[in-house]
């Protein structure tokens, strides 16, 4: 099928026009109202420093219910511990640079480049985007990021330098998730880590009918706060 060239319009074709890979279009910008549109549609960013801008769409969708995660008797004995800190909205610029270097120094290539944490964190200031930390003897230890919408979370990346303080944020956010009532976590891309959480694929048409419900509700702006 044809990839689409966007243009100075802020505007996509439908999701299920997307390749088998799940490409959609290519060009346009990283500008909030853009980024905002496209996860709305179900559609997000994704391409290395030597391609243009390329959006995708999956067929099938990883998703998560929040009511659904599964916690490994491990991970729990550790948050019982209380081991680590957790926080919310305290350090975004910390925790999106985290997750392009610890890619970069696993050579493993990042699509977190300098145009995409630079818009991210423009959505932070605006309040759609928000980080999670975990924090160990008062060192940033892992965290995560993302985009909220509706009672929908759009997961974007997340890194860990200490054993399970990736895992601790994730849990973390999904019961604070549980208690706003939110409908479904967006993993975009399959991980056998994130299935291992409960994640599961479904079609892309069914994403984006139930993205379709948690968009009905009203966005959750502003700086989320939790500490456990």
């Amino acid at each position: 099928m044809a990839v689409f060239l966007l243009t100075d319009k802020i505007e996509f074709p439908p999701p299920h026009l997307a390749s088998s890979e799940g490409l959609l279009a290519v060009g346009g910008d990283l500008s909030r109202e853009r980024l905002l549109l496209a996860y709305r549609m179900g559609i997000f960013p994704w391409f290395s420093d030597d391609e243009p801008i390329l959006w995708w769409s999956p067929d099938p969708r990883l998703v998560l219910y929040p009511n659904e995660i599964k916690v490994s008797k491990t991970l729990k004995k550790i948050m019982k511990k209380g081991l680590f800190k957790v926080t919310m909205d305290s350090a975004f610029v910390q925790v999106i640079n985290q997750c392009a270097q610890i890619r970069i120094q696993n050579n493993q290539g990042t699509w977190i480049l300098e145009d995409m944490i630079d818009a991210y964190c423009k959505l932070h200031e605006s309040g759609f985007a928000h980080s999670v930390e975990a924090w160990y003897q008062g060192e940033l230890a892992g965290g995560l990021y993302g985009v909220s919408l509706g009672n929908c979370f759009f997961g974007e990346s997340m890194f860990t330098r200490i054993s399970n303080a990736s895992n601790v944020a994730l849990v973390t956010l999904v019961e604070y998730l549980n208690k706003l009532s939110f409908d479904i976590i967006d993993c975009q891309l399959t991980t056998e880590h994130l299935l291992r959480f409960g994640a599961k694929e479904i079609p892309r048409v069914n994403f984006l009918k139930q993205l379709g419900e948690s968009l009905k509700a009203s966005t959750k702006k502003g700086e989320w706060c939790f500490e456990t």
